[in-house]
């Protein structure tokens, strides 16, 4: 597997350390741009970048949860926090799996759903994650996208200032800080396009994110204001964060019966859960550890 280098926020404490008080704002405006642009029911559906499970409640329509990360100790707090409850099935209700978002260990055509927040802006190949997503989404799937926008309107000004010096008009990506990603809109446009997957919804979220108006205006003034702001997003992409709901095609194959795991490395159907080791044509062995699918580290 070609190697690109991926940030990783293994041992980190993401849920303590960045999700504080002072971050109430984005999360809350987040959660209403995903509520608005999520299908509400399906059987199927991962996040991609899941951390410890944030956003894990906005799911409680769909039969089968996949919570994805690279980071084995972000999914360990995300087992933490919703156990292990199982489907009418006999299928976990919350499948946790560690791996790679370049080489996405699942059948073509398993999810119903795929949502990606704060995620694609690690990307050092934006469009090698978004070949991946639409690989694995159903015929007709949807795709709820969150990514930085590098065209907002603090980044115009700072340009304008000359206090700033990459241009946010320019279409290409810019890492601000290393493995840190902002995207122009219309780029992202044109590579959601180059895999089949048709933008039908945009929402522009975090308009008000200033550090002065957070402290000095009521948190649910803010958040009703952007929530009132976000439909906007369909006219013009000005906010720091944009979401967009993409989906793919009706024709496209579905995956067949029974089927879900692929070897990442090789591609290979492998099996489903509840099975908790798998080995692949190709010698390599992967395996559940606890409550936790590792499809980053092969057995040795």
């Amino acid at each position: 597997m070609t190697e690109r280098p991926i940030c990783d926020y293994e041992g980190s404490r993401y849920s303590s350390e960045f999700w504080t008080q002072a971050r109430t704002y984005e999360d809350a405006v987040e959660r209403i741009a995903l509520q608005a642009l999520l299908p509400p029911r399906g059987r199927t559906l991962m996040e991609i970048g899941a951390g410890f499970g944030r956003l894990t409640e906005l799911y409680a329509g769909y039969d089968t949860v996949v919570l994805m990360d690279y980071a084995h100790t972000q999914l360990a707090q995300a087992v933490e926090r919703l156990g292990t409850a199982g489907t009418a099935e006999g299928r976990p209700r919350y499948i946790f799996v560690q791996a790679n978002f370049y080489h996405l260990p699942f059948v073509a055509g398993s999810f119903d759903t795929v949502t990606m927040i704060r995620t694609l802006h690690h990307a050092t190949d934006a469009p090698a994650v978004l070949h991946e997503v639409s690989e694995v989404l159903a015929p007709g799937g949807a795709f709820v996208l969150e990514f930085a926008n590098k065209l907002n309107l603090k980044a115009i000004a700072r340009r304008l200032l000359g206090r700033q010096s990459w241009s946010p008009f320019d279409r290409r990506p810019v890492e601000f800080v290393d493995l840190n990603f902002n995207f122009h809109p219309k780029w992202i446009w044109e590579q959601l396009d180059n895999v089949r997957l048709h933008r039908n919804a945009v929402r522009t979220v975090s308009h008000y994110r200033i550090g002065k108006l957070k402290r000095f205006l009521p948190h649910r003034l803010l958040v009703t204001m952007d929530g009132l702001a976000q439909p906007t997003g369909a006219l013009w992409q000005l906010s720091p964060s944009v979401f967009v709901r993409a989906c793919a095609d009706d024709g496209k194959p579905a995956a067949p019966p029974a089927a879900f795991f692929r070897c990442p490395a090789c591609g290979a159907p492998l099996g489903s859960p509840p099975q908790i080791s798998f080995t692949c044509s190709c010698g390599r062995t992967w395996q559940k550890h606890g409550e936790i699918y590792d499809f980053r580290y092969p057995v040795e």
